[in-house]
């Protein structure tokens, strides 16, 4: 049976194109994709499902984006025409959302590929589109919002980025959209829900730190509760103040991190808050609650 997606769990296709070049106006004329690549996101998590294809343009490769890209027309000679990857392509991409930076140049040449290959469609007809340009735009109105800028200011590591490729530029352009948009900070969970049922589900997931490919598997909401509780108690600490306010879950996230001093949980919480709390504005709640929490705190230490 295949997978229902709701807004929650929405499907979104990070994607980038490199081609042969572009006319002065970014409109393709004569010039075509080269390479398309992609990155599967389900609501704000990426899975680890990517695409990358390269494609045969038969025509040359511009000199100019050459340089940006250093796909050479030798390596193109031995690659599939577009007609022979578009159902592949389709495939991924059709029912999603796409994210893309600067969509009107890449949804052109996609939307010139479809035409040359006598589809009758248009990305608009099969894809909804988020221009990531646009939200750079209004979040930081007057700056410079490239990818590499945008890198820069979000702290999205982008080092491996020597030459333009669509799929190093889509896996960065997921975790640049996810940091503007309120997302995972420096980690990058794949893999599901184990096949457990009810609310304590465990969740089993790669953290991405750096080089380490970690994998971890957290306790649910539930057993956090119940620890939470248990640790509450053993140092006899009562919290009256956020009682039917909050949930157990919310106070058990700013409570532990402050008492208990874990960096390391403030860190995942900061980057992963919507695996216990899933709606963005509980967050300035918790932001009220850890000032506090630490306020009492200070008041308990002068006593």
């Amino acid at each position: 049976m295949a997978e229902v997606y709701t807004e929650k769990n929405q499907r979104k296709v990070v994607l980038d194109t490199e081609t042969t070049g572009k006319c002065d106006d970014g409109t393709p004329g004569d010039h075509r994709i080269i390479e398309i690549g992609c990155v599967e996101m389900i609501g704000r998590k990426i899975t680890g499902k990517k695409l990358q294809l390269y494609i045969n343009p038969d025509r040359p490769v511009d000199e100019e984006a050459y340089k940006v890209h250093k796909i050479s027309d030798e390596f193109l000679a031995t690659q599939p025409r577009f007609h022979e990857v578009f159902q592949e392509f389709y495939d991924f991409i059709a029912g999603s959302e796409l994210i893309i930076h600067n969509a009107k140049f890449d949804v052109g040449f996609i939307d010139n590929e479809f035409r040359l290959n006598n589809n009758n469609i248009k990305v608009e007809n099969i894809c909804t589109v988020t221009d990531t340009l646009d939200i750079a735009r209004k979040k930081y109105p007057g700056q410079r919002i490239s990818l590499d800028a945008l890198c820069s200011k979000l702290n999205v590591d982008a080092s491996a980025r020597t030459s333009h490729g669509a799929l190093l530029d889509a896996e960065i352009l997921a975790e640049v959209f996810l940091a503007m948009t309120g997302g995972q900070g420096e980690f990058e969970f794949n893999s599901s829900k184990s096949q457990t049922s009810g609310s304590s589900q465990h969740v089993s997931r790669v953290a991405v730190l750096g080089d380490r490919k970690i994998p971890v598997i957290f306790p649910s909401v539930d057993e956090e509760g119940d620890d939470f509780i248990y640790q509450m108690k053993l140092k006899k600490i009562e919290v009256p103040a956020f009682k039917g306010k909050l949930s157990q879950a919310d106070c058990m996230v700013a409570l532990r991190t402050n008492f208990f001093g874990d960096a390391k949980y403030m860190q995942y919480q900061e980057a992963k808050s919507d695996i216990i709390i899933e709606e963005l504005d509980k967050r300035s709640k918790l932001y009220d609650v850890y000032k506090r929490v630490q306020q009492a705190q200070v008041s308990r230490r002068k006593k």
